[in-house]
């Protein structure tokens, strides 16, 4: 009698990942790491409003789940998620979820921040996010579809957290428009898809994602077109950047609350 194969692993444990992050602190401090930077576990306890003993626990579970990392720098210890996938999946996550209430002028102001841009883990999300890949659909340098998000013909991708229920590519035009910008797309990581999308979850609409929307994003940041916010995932036009997007492919967003 031949013999059996060796098990495969059995079905994604989708409770355990939803109890993980069913607890208010666990999701803030995971919410707070969403733009892929390495966030000190202070500053995690402090944007979660719990002590550090608490937020070390709360921390020493996702690091057991294989949701985030660490590192160690003299007494200090810096988290980060884990891989884009947890990041595309809080963002999905947020697409169903309800809203917490607005109690106070910060969180407003905070709120309104996220809508306007933001990072989703290492592509730009919020108002300027859509606004730019819009603008690539409405110039011909991205294809595919037109941007909008329908949630009855959506489809996952179970591996990546990337919807591809649309398959979006650069055209000529959008590869010369990114190298004109100064990105070497020879250069961009060969094992992760070029162009992907994630549905915004403030605007219900598709941001850029995959290697060009993270390379495009790191060279905004890098020619100061735009820059890190205070908070966490935060980030803002400059007027440098105002002025480049108009003259780089005539986007004029409205970046008003």
């Amino acid at each position: 009698m031949p013999a059996l194969p060796a098990p495969s692993s059995g079905q994604p444990d989708v409770a355990r990942a939803a109890a993980l992050l069913a607890d208010p602190s666990r999701a803030r401090m995971l919410k707070a790491l969403g733009d892929g930077r390495a966030l000190s576990g202070a500053v995690l306890a402090a944007e979660a409003g719990i002590g550090a003993p608490t937020a070390s626990a709360h921390l020493a579970r996702l690091l057991d789940a294989g949701l985030v990392t660490v590192r160690s720098s003299g007494r200090n210890r810096f988290y980060r998620l884990s891989g884009p996938e947890v990041g595309h999946a809080l963002e999905a996550l947020a697409l169903i979820a309800p809203p917490l209430p607005i109690t106070s002028l910060r969180e407003s102001s905070t709120d309104n921040a996220l809508r306007r841009s933001r990072t989703c883990y290492d592509h730009l999300a919020g108002r300027l996010g859509v606004a730019l890949m819009g603008a690539l659909l409405d110039r011909g340098m991205l294809t595919g579809h037109d941007g909008t998000h329908q949630p009855a013909a959506a489809v996952r991708d179970r591996a990546s957290g990337y919807g591809h229920d649309h398959h979006y590519r650069l055209t000529p035009p959008g590869r010369a428009a990114l190298q004109r910008l100064g990105i070497d797309l020879d250069a961009l990581p060969p094992r992760r898809p070029l162009v992907r999308y994630c549905v915004d979850w403030s605007e219900r609409q598709h941001h850029l994602a995959g290697a060009a929307g993270a390379a495009l994003t790191a060279r905004l940041l890098a020619l100061q077109w735009i820059r890190h916010g205070t908070g966490p995932r935060v980030v803002h036009l400059t007027p440098a950047g105002a002025t480049g997007l108009a003259d780089w492919i005539g986007l004029r967003p409205s970046m008003a609350p």
